[in-house]
This record gives structure tokens, C-alpha cells and sequence, in this order.
């Protein structure tokens, strides 16, 4: 389902309530060679194929925490429309744990509550926390609770 937003009350209507499951998001080596180039983070565990049947749980390499983490804009897009969005700025993370791998090849997908929405220096400022589902597995990848500014025209 997707929320249309137009005003403050349209988001507060929204707190406390999970707004969203995103469409799953499959997670291959290709993508996880690119993350590692553009971060620099090139640790075996993610990269190094043929290390990882060896070493690792499930013979795979892993996704980055990082990489799972910087997903959650993508995944919950879909979660909310708007009719006057001038912009949408990011603003933190007040907290995140990266509980589970996410192996090569996994699918992901995230869940959004919003925890809190208030009127702050002339936006709507929106803490939610998301969690990143594995497919398959119990325990998620990731919980992230963020923080996000919301311009409307």
C-alpha cells in the first residue's frame, strides 16, 4: 500500500504504524563488487569467491553491512507518494545493528514504522525504523532507525 502525503497531518497520521513491505531485492556478487569499489572495503568475506567456500558459513561471501544498510532509501520508496515534495534530505541514523549475514545471492527486503513525526525548522522531521528482512531466514540482516527531513512546497 502507498500513502499519499500532502501536509504534516498526512505523516502524523502514520505514527506508530507500520507503513510498508518493500518488493524483494535480490543481492549478487556483481553488486557486491561494485559497493566494494566504491567504498574501498574490499575484505575477503565479501569479494574472494573461492575464499569463501572454504571459510564461510554457507560457502558464500556476503553482502556488506553497509551495502544492506544503503539499500533502505530504494526499498521503502515505494512506501510513501507525494503530491508537493519540494525535497527529502536525509539526515542520520540514530541507531543501526547489522544482525545477520546476508549471503551472496539472498533476497532482501525491508519493513518501515514510523516511530515519530514533528514540525522542525520548516520541514516534518520523520524517525522510522526499518528492518531488512532475509528471505528464508528468521532473523533480520539489519534494524536501522533513521531520521529524515521532508520539505513540501
Amino acid at each position: 500500500m502507498t500513502h499519499t502525503i500532502s501536509s504534516y497531518d498526512d505523516f502524523k497520521a502514520l505514527e506508530g504504524r507500520e507503513i510498508g513491505i518493500s518488493d524483494w531485492y535480490q543481492i549478487d556478487q556483481e553488486q557486491i563488487n561494485i559497493f566494494a569499489d566504491a567504498t574501498h572495503d574490499h575484505q575477503w568475506i565479501h569479494t574472494d569467491v573461492d575464499r569463501a567456500k572454504e571459510e564461510m558459513p554457507d560457502s558464500k561471501t556476503i553482502a556488506h553491512g553497509y551495502l544492506t544498510l544503503s539499500m533502505t532509501p530504494a526499498m521503502t520508496s515505494q512506501f510513501v507518494k507525494f503530491t508537493n515534495l519540494e525535497r527529502a534530505i536525509n539526515y542520520g541514523v540514530n541507531k543501526v545493528r547489522f544482525m545477520n549475514m546476508v549471503p551472496v545471492e539472498s533476497r532482501v527486503r525491508a519493513r518501515t514504522e514510523i516511530l515519530k513525526v514533528r514540525q522542525r525548522a520548516g520541514a516534518i522531521q520523520v524517525t522510522a525504523q526499518t528492518t531488512v528482512e532475509i528471505e528464508n531466514m528468521d532473523k533480520p540482516a539489519c534494524v536501522a532507525e533513521t531520521v529524515s527531513f521532508y520539505y513540501l512546497k
